[in-house]
């Protein structure tokens, strides 16, 4: 069995730094150590999907059982597709996006309407590998348009009869069942898909996997016996649904700047991704490993490197709350004033 090929999300990423810097302890907090009632509306579930229910419930039963104001997961699975349904909680869900457009992976049983020479089915799969033309089925929450879409890999796992089981992995957006019938017309024999459960989706994995009843339980465990350890093992910090970004350090001096709508200027970077490129969507981060913002780069690792001043990212989704990190231009603003 060839080795499998990796989601964009599983590209390991290194740091470089830029500049020193050391962080206040008196300012944020390491998202491992917040206060519970601010890790919950900052964290994330892995929802293991149950064949039943739809996505939208599923969330709905989160939010339910946490007592959270705000729970949206990251892509849609119907509701006989089992698998990971990530969830965001409170007000991590303004993350949703950048986890809802990262690539997924599937488990999924191909029924054959005929029988067929398991080579011919394995050239098939093999040439279904990279962009595809796809139109949303017609019972889809999108609009029926052509489109492309990336297939990253497909893994033939076993052949038995008509029945094909295969590992895909694939751009957010790709409709397994529509795959399976492409691959049934390129055979000359057709078929459906019989089974799906989703493996993977941006940077979580069944590792992760919480039961919508582990989920109660933790939740009981606190409320009853104030035992936060099963809800902060089964709840992660919002910073694990962006950790497939490429990443930029802040100083702490730049952080208030960023919670108030202001661009990153290249003096307030630490340490970034050793590969950005201009126009990626990129997470910032304090020193202390909390998530400040989602934002787009203006700039590439060479060039930040390269420039002592000019905008490096422009913020589209702040995190943080403003006030977290002190003012670091407030002396600034006096000195022009006077």
């Amino acid at each position: 069995m060839s080795q499998v090929s990796k989601l964009p999300s599983e590209t390991e990423r290194t740091l470089v730094r830029k500049s020193g810097a050391w962080t206040k302890p008196c300012y944020g907090c390491y998202p491992e150590k917040r206060p519970i009632f601010e890790y919950i509306e900052k964290g994330v579930v892995n929802i293991d999907k149950p064949r039943g229910p739809t996505s939208h419930e599923v969330a709905a039963w989160v939010k339910e059982i946490l007592d959270v104001n705000k729970a949206g997961h990251a892509g849609s699975l119907d509701p006989k597709v089992t698998g990971l349904l990530p969830t965001l909680l409170g007000k991590a869900t303004k993350a949703v996006s950048a986890l809802r457009l990262s690539g997924k992976e599937y488990v999924c049983l191909l029924k054959l309407h005929k029988e067929m020479p398991p080579k011919h089915v394995r050239k098939v799969c093999e040439e279904l590998s990279g962009p595809i033309y796809q139109i949303p089925p017609i019972k889809s929450a999108v609009k029926r348009v052509l489109r492309i879409r990336t297939i990253y890999y497909i893994e033939i796992i076993e052949i038995e009869g008509r029945s094909v089981l295969f590992r895909v992995g694939c751009e957010a957006g790709t409709y397994i069942r529509k795959l399976c019938h492409d691959i049934g017309l390129a055979l000359g024999c057709g078929g459906h898909m019989q089974e799906l459960r989703r493996t993977k989706a941006g940077p979580f994995t069944e590792k992760t996997l919480v039961t919508l009843q582990d989920l109660k339980d933790a939740y009981v465990f606190w409320k009853e016996y104030g035992d936060e350890s099963e809800i902060r093992r089964v709840i992660r910090p919002m910073e694990s649904a962006v950790s497939h970004l490429p990443k930029i350090i802040l100083r702490d001096s730049s952080v208030d700047a960023i919670c108030s709508g202001a661009s990153l200027a290249v003096p307030g970077i630490t340490s970034l991704d050793s590969n950005l490129m201009k126009d990626d969507l990129v997470a910032l981060f304090t020193l202390k490993g909390e998530l400040v913002a989602l934002a787009k780069a203006e700039m590439s690792t060479g060039e930040i490197f390269k420039s002592s001043f000019g905008l490096a990212a422009t913020p589209i989704r702040v995190m943080m709350k403003i006030g977290t990190y002190p003012k670091g231009w407030a002396k600034r603003e006096k000195n022009i004033q006077l």
